[in-house]
């Protein structure tokens, strides 16, 4: 993976998009170490853009950076190359990680919808920071985790920031189960496969089935219901 391509543009990590370029310097703010620089604009993502994996898109246009922040709402992956442009904009390198994972954030409609609970290629964005990659994952909003009864993710820009492993009651919640590497770009083509064979029935018509409804409240009158 070359080194230019992490700090590069793409079609769909917009990274040269004005308003990509904008929201990054907003969200970096005076920051002069790219550390700080990194976790601000880490923060911004996870909680300016709500979570919501109803209605997701895929396809280039709905993926792309600037796409999911005119939206205000993107799935995990729509996050990562988000915090991807951002980073990027801002002369960080940045790239895309990938994982199948295990009781993900999640609701009864979902589940049902997919017929499994795990989770396929979920995205994360990984940020050379000091020489090192470390791996940032922006999916869950501070005021979605509320509703579901987790702690939010941090980003301390040294450590690896993933999933949680437990929930609020310290119960064995979210899990890794398979790696599916890193990529300067979007691997699309893979990511649809994937999910063609795991969810069949979500993928009857063409281009999926997509769900509707209000994904944060569903999850907090499962949580009320216990």
């Amino acid at each position: 993976m070359e080194a230019g391509r992490t700090l590069s543009p793409t079609p769909i990590i917009d990274s040269d998009h004005p308003a990509v370029i904008d929201y990054a310097r907003r969200a970096a703010g005076d920051a002069t170490d790219p550390r700080e620089r990194a976790v601000r604009l880490y923060r911004a993502v996870r909680d300016d853009v709500v979570y919501d994996p109803y209605g997701l898109g895929l396809d280039a246009a709905n993926m792309r950076a600037s796409a999911t922040l005119a939206h205000g709402r993107g799935w995990c992956v729509a996050k990562a190359v988000l915090l991807a442009a951002c980073a990027r904009a801002e002369g960080i390198p940045a790239r895309l990680g990938f994982a199948d994972v295990r009781n993900h954030l999640s609701t009864e409609k979902l589940r049902a919808a997919m017929g499994t609970d795990v989770f396929v290629f979920h995205g994360n964005t990984e940020l050379q920071i000091e020489g090192r990659w470390v791996k940032a994952t922006p999916a869950f909003n501070k005021e979605l985790c509320a509703k579901f009864g987790v702690e939010p993710l941090e980003f301390d820009g040294v450590h690896d920031s993933l999933l949680q492993a437990h929930d609020g009651a310290k119960r064995t919640f979210m899990e890794y189960v398979r790696n599916r590497g890193s990529y300067d770009d979007v691997p699309l083509d893979e990511i649809l496969a994937a999910f063609r064979e795991t969810y069949p029935t979500m993928f009857r018509a063409a281009g999926g089935r997509k769900l509707e409804g209000d994904f944060g409240a569903e999850g907090a009158a499962e949580r009320e219901r216990g």
